[in-house]
């Protein structure tokens, strides 16, 4: 079955006839367009394509197995025609449409046409990924693991955060990301405490922890990893920290497989923290899912019910954050398997000490 086969036959559940997309990431997934204004409308017997004028060329190389229509300059006049006969429960993507927009589909549509909240169907779709899709996120994840090479190789202590994430930046584009998947986070000494930390002008000094979190953009597909290293000898309470967390990271990855929810996996990595009286400086959910965007189902958290499955790719990132003191996450990129994971980040894991 094609994407949008799998995606119509989710339909009958949310009580609707066809579903119109509207989240441009979505409709990637299920067309192959990439460019920035289009819709779709997909249903058992229904495949709309619509573009506007600058895109209906892209959209005739890209787009199969949909029909192509042209927007009129009002784009979402487009959808005041087409529909099948009769009354047509037309499912809508709710967690991206705004109530201005809502508001207008209403307007536009038949009377006989009923709205039906229908959020997610894509993107539970997207969860699950195919053979070619891991291929995918494995080149972006070894590109990753090419530029934490390039980093260590050419040192962080004296350089400032901002000036080593703007060079991996530049390193990463220049060996073919499009883009990084997401800001880039360097973070040193006390910094590290913050987990979003963003990079400042202050020179990363000698005997500190640093945590290099990072990920790229390759052929639509995003990976996401995240190092802590050390720049010289660390104080006895940091190393300690370190230990924690990488032990914690590793027993998670043994409890990855098909099965298991995500509050269950979550739970490993949060148990053993809180164990070592570090439970209040773990505040963030264990992982999530990775695809054509960096953040994506399925979550690892503890309010995450969903059982994993074979074909999810997800992160695996427990961490420890002291104020006053610094912080330490170490984070691999997996994808599950029925009875386990292929973890696909291979940067070493060992406290490694990277110099000036």
């Amino acid at each position: 079955m094609s994407r949008a086969d799998r995606v119509a036959a989710r339909l009958a559940a949310r009580e609707a006839d066809l579903l119109l997309v509207t989240d441009l990431v979505n409709v990637r997934y299920l067309t192959g367009f990439t460019g920035t204004s289009a819709m779709a409308i997909v249903g058992p017997d229904t495949r709309r394509f619509i573009t506007d004028f600058r895109y209906v060329e892209r959209a005739r190389a890209e787009v199969e197995g949909f029909d192509h229509e042209r927007a009129p300059q009002d784009f979402a006049a487009a959808l005041a025609e087409g529909w099948p006969e009769g009354g047509v429960r037309l499912g809508f993507e709710d967690h991206h449409m705004s109530v201005r927009r809502h508001a207008r589909l209403r307007e536009l549509l038949p009377e006989r046409i009923e709205l039906v909240p229908a959020g997610g169907l894509v993107e539970a779709e997207r969860a699950l990924k195919e053979p070619g899709e891991v291929e995918a996120i494995r080149a972006a994840a070894a590109l990753a693991d090419e530029i934490y090479a390039w980093v260590a190789e050419h040192g962080v202590v004296g350089r400032t955060e901002r000036a080593v994430a703007v060079a991996l930046e530049q390193e990463m584009r220049r060996r073919g990301a499009r883009e990084p998947s997401f800001p880039s986070i360097v973070a040193s000494g006390e910094h590290g405490a913050l987990p979003h930390a963003e990079p400042r002008d202050v020179e990363i000094p000698e005997g500190v922890l640093v945590t290099l979190d990072l990920g790229v953009q390759l052929d639509g597909y995003c990976s996401d990893c995240t190092r802590t290293w050390a720049t010289g000898e660390l104080p006895g309470e940091l190393s300690a920290i370190y230990d924690l967390v990488l032990r914690a990271q590793e027993a998670a990855l043994g409890a990855v497989r098909a099965g298991p929810t995500g509050r269950e996996v979550d739970a490993v990595a949060r148990d053993l923290i809180a164990g070592e009286g570090h439970g209040e400086h773990f505040g963030h959910g264990l992982g999530h899912g990775v695809g054509l965007e960096v953040h994506e189902g399925p979550r690892l958290s503890r309010s995450a019910t969903d059982p994993l499955a074979a074909g999810n790719v997800v992160t695996v990132e427990p961490g420890v954050y002291v104020p006053g003191l610094g912080g330490v996450r170490i984070e691999d990129l997996v994808v599950v398997t029925d009875d386990g994971c292929d973890v696909l980040s291979v940067t070493s894991k060992a406290l490694t000490t990277v110099g000036g």
